[in-house]
């Protein structure tokens, strides 16, 4: 596909999760670091998500948003990265992919603000309960080394993200296959360029 690759981002947002993304396809694109508050209402940003969130991502005419998305486009638009299975190999790609940003995000942010549903309203929601959700991942990550099995695909980068920022801000539980899974992910080099080009943008930390 042809178009410029433009990423909307924030260095303390998800943004890095589609930044590691772009790294790893290796295409150029170009950066736009948007400030939470007036700069992610502006109008001008809302024609683009109207949700007023980062990451978006442009390429060309094309709008994608939410990371899920972003990383499972940018693995079709560029298969020479070698990032998505092949079509009739997808199953657990897919699955893995929005089981993590669907059920397990959610159950992830809830339990996280102190509130999970009883067993009986736990059947309201996708995720059940946060251990559920918890062990599926579990059962998930210890049984292979990626989520399709031996190759890292794009998927990989959104499980990994959840996974590492899960271990790094306590809401996910210190269990040997997600840590030994997080070690793996975040040692590829486009995950440390991605990590050194967002950390470059943080704001200075105030003296103490």
């Amino acid at each position: 596909m042809q178009g410029k690759l433009t990423l909307y981002t924030n260095p303390m947002s998800r943004g890095r999760i589609a930044r590691w993304m772009l790294e790893e396809v290796g295409e150029p694109y170009d950066t736009v670091v948007l400030a939470y508050g007036e700069g992610m209402k502006s109008l001008a940003y809302l024609a683009i998500n109207p949700m007023g969130k980062v990451p978006a991502l442009t390429h060309g005419s094309r709008t994608v948003t939410e990371g899920a998305a972003i990383c499972a486009y940018l693995a079709d638009a560029f298969p020479q990265a070698g990032l998505a299975p092949a079509l009739d190999d997808r199953a657990d790609y897919y699955r893995w992919l929005f089981f993590t940003s669907g059920p397990l995000e959610a159950a992830v942010t809830n339990h996280s603000v102190g509130w999970d549903p009883d067993t009986e309203r736990g059947r309201m929601f996708g995720y059940g309960s946060y251990d559920a959700a918890v062990d599926a991942l579990d059962a998930l990550l210890s049984a292979q080394t990626h989520v399709t099995g031996e190759t890292f695909t794009a998927a990989d980068v959104y499980v990994g993200a959840a996974v590492s920022w899960g271990l790094g801000f306590g809401t996910l539980p210190r269990r040997p296959a997600f840590e030994a899974y997080a070690a793996r992910v975040t040692s590829r080099p486009a995950y440390l360029r991605a990590t050194a080009l967002d950390d470059a943008l943080m704001p200075p930390k105030e003296p103490k």
